[in-house]
């Protein structure tokens, strides 16, 4: 087991920090005397976010390689809190619902480009560094859709089942080398991505904060995984020795196809119309 990290003093990244769990995650660890980043490609709301928290900010794309090296090197450079990244957290996320047949191909490219991409562009970014110094920690954010699947959020749930695997295979690849990866599953989280969304009935729902003190504890023990709440993870596992016609009793009995058939779009409208903007400019960028 890799030498656990002090957050004190600490020089973290966060990423998807202007909103939800980025932005409670990096008030809590900045409240444990951490040295703070967060980055979003919503730099107008990253700054405001960062300026609230006291934290320092900045636009990072991370589906791109070049805006990855870009906030790397002011983080480094910067002359109150530069150096080497001592913690990252990958968390940046887009969670589109509904029908696959009805999913766009703009819609699936930023799913899987931020989503997954992302998480491996920052691994790549920063674990090297890390194993060269002896010292570092990665937690991905990933999700119980990393191990649940659920109609109506069939992209979402590859990606997520990839974060997850992506965060397993890293761990044993840097293993020994005093870096560790690790990967924390929420359940149904009451943040912007679930607007709209009918949470319950079955999923555990918690708030960013519970997701971010899991975050925490996970630097503290150095763990390969971690479900919020943490009981998930473990009794889902149990379900591979159930058989498939009960799993299917369960599941109408909790009505698991909620994300087809009871969206509150209306609720929903303002995550939406700003997925759909994201996800026609990146596809924008993806042709040219």
């Amino acid at each position: 087991m890799p030498k656990k990290l002090s957050v004190a003093g600490a020089l973290v990244l966060i990423t998807g920090g202007a909103r939800g769990i980025g932005a409670a995650t990096a008030a809590m660890l900045s409240a444990r005397g951490a040295r703070v980043w967060i980055g979003d490609v919503d730099e107008d709301a990253c700054l405001h976010t960062a300026a609230e928290l006291g934290v320092s900010g900045g636009r990072l794309d991370v589906t791109s390689t070049a805006s990855w090296q870009e906030m790397l090197g002011r983080i480094e450079a910067d002359s109150d809190a530069g150096g080497p990244l001592d913690i990252l957290i990958n968390n940046a996320g887009v969670m589109p619902l509904g029908a696959f047949e009805a999913e766009t191909e703009q819609v699936r490219d930023l799913i899987l480009d931020v989503n997954i991409r992302g998480v491996l562009n920052g691994m790549q970014a920063v674990l090297p560094g890390m194993a060269r110094r002896g010292r570092g920690h990665v937690v991905n954010v990933a999700s119980m859709a990393g191990m649940i699947p659920v109609p109506g959020m069939v992209t979402y749930n590859a990606s997520k089942f990839a974060a997850l695997g992506a965060s397993l295979s890293a761990r044993r690849e840097y293993a020994g080398t005093g870096v560790a990866v690790s990967a924390v599953l929420p359940s149904a989280v009451r943040t912007e991505l679930t607007a709209g969304a009918p949470l319950g009935g079955g999923m555990p729902t918690v708030d960013p904060e519970d997701v971010a003190a899991a975050i925490l504890a996970v630097l503290g023990s150095r763990a390969a995984r971690r479900s919020v709440p943490r009981w998930v993870a473990p009794a889902w596992s149990t379900t591979a020795f159930v058989p498939e016609w009960l799993h299917n009793l369960a599941r109408r009995l909790i009505d698991d196809r909620r994300a087809l058939t009871s969206i509150d779009t209306a609720a929903r409208g303002t995550y939406i119309d700003r997925v759909d903007r994201q996800a026609r400019a990146h596809h924008g960028e993806r042709a040219s």
